[in-house]
């Protein structure tokens, strides 16, 4: 396959037409149109509808395009620096994070990124839904504890722990074998009914009564400080609020929380990718998320 045919292809359909695509480019119009012919029949499928104003992809002309840009891209990144002589990262980098993450740490780890790599353009989208990196044009996503996917790979740069606090007013309940404790509780959408939550191995049991439902990491905080009842938040939520007394720790539950900065598998990394990888991880070297 011929890469230049995708370049035409995906000129062409940014200016809806051959002809336009021709004026913007300076290349010949019979030429676009030769390409976009020969990678049809060479695929055998039709990738664009001619109308007479304006030209459409169809759904096999958008797949392509959708699944092409992201290497078209890097192919034009690596071609540059190999021109250039240099290997210093440039260009956009489009992130995909979580809220809590975003909110505790990503302005702060942006600018310091920015400031290392002046020529990368940063674009961080906050929100805790699951991207598609490909369909939806991002470089890197960070996950919380992400499940297996073939079509990504990374590193874990973080880990977190969860851990059960109250405001200092709030009585805790004293460790006794095979007691359960009934204490109120703000809890998350994810909270079901009849969850007991086990600290200090297995040593304090508390069976949480729900007075607040948030769901909010950053209002469960806040809603704890103010009183309302027990919570389980991140150390890294918390971990500041119990060190300056304004909170009190009752106990870390057992199990970890990983924090994971993933890309697409494809073969070629572009150096933004791989800079922000490694400056990422730099950041916490003892392995632990704080804010």
């Amino acid at each position: 396959m011929d890469i230049n045919a995708l370049v035409d292809l995906q000129l062409v359909a940014t200016h809806g037409s051959f002809g336009r695509a021709s004026r913007e480019s300076g290349r010949a119009k019979a030429t676009l149109s030769r390409r976009v012919a020969d990678l049809e029949q060479e695929l055998g499928v039709r990738l664009v509808e001619r109308g007479t104003q304006r030209l459409t992809l169809t759904s096999a002309g958008q797949l392509l395009l959708q699944r092409s840009e992201g290497p078209l891209r890097e192919i034009e990144e690596a071609m540059t620096q190999a021109s250039e002589g240099s290997i210093a990262p440039r260009g956009r980098l489009r992130i995909a994070a979580p809220l809590v993450f975003s909110q505790l740490a990503l302005g702060r780890l942006s600018a310091l990124f920015r400031a290392q790599y002046p020529q990368v353009e940063l674009d961080v989208v906050a929100e805790d839904r699951m991207v598609d990196l490909v369909q939806e044009h991002f470089d890197l996503c960070i996950r919380i504890n992400p499940g297996e996917d073939g079509n990504l790979v990374g590193r874990c740069f973080a880990r977190d722990s969860l851990v059960l606090v109250a405001a200092p007013t709030l009585p805790m309940p004293r460790a006794r074998a095979g007691l359960t404790h009934a204490v109120a509780a703000v809890v998350m959408p994810t909270y079901r009914e009849g969850d007991v939550w086990s600290l200090r191995e297995g040593k304090l049991l508390v069976a949480p009564q729900p007075v607040l439902r948030l769901s909010s990491l950053m209002m469960v905080k806040d809603a704890v400080c103010a009183g309302a009842g027990a919570a389980l938040l991140p150390w890294s939520v918390a971990g500041t609020l119990v060190q300056a007394g304004q909170l009190k720790l009752w106990g870390e539950m057992g199990s970890e929380v990983e924090l994971w900065v993933l890309h697409t598998s494809r073969r070629l990394q572009s150096p933004k990718v791989r800079a922000f990888v490694e400056f990422l991880c730099a950041q916490y070297p003892d392995g632990r998320f704080t804010a």
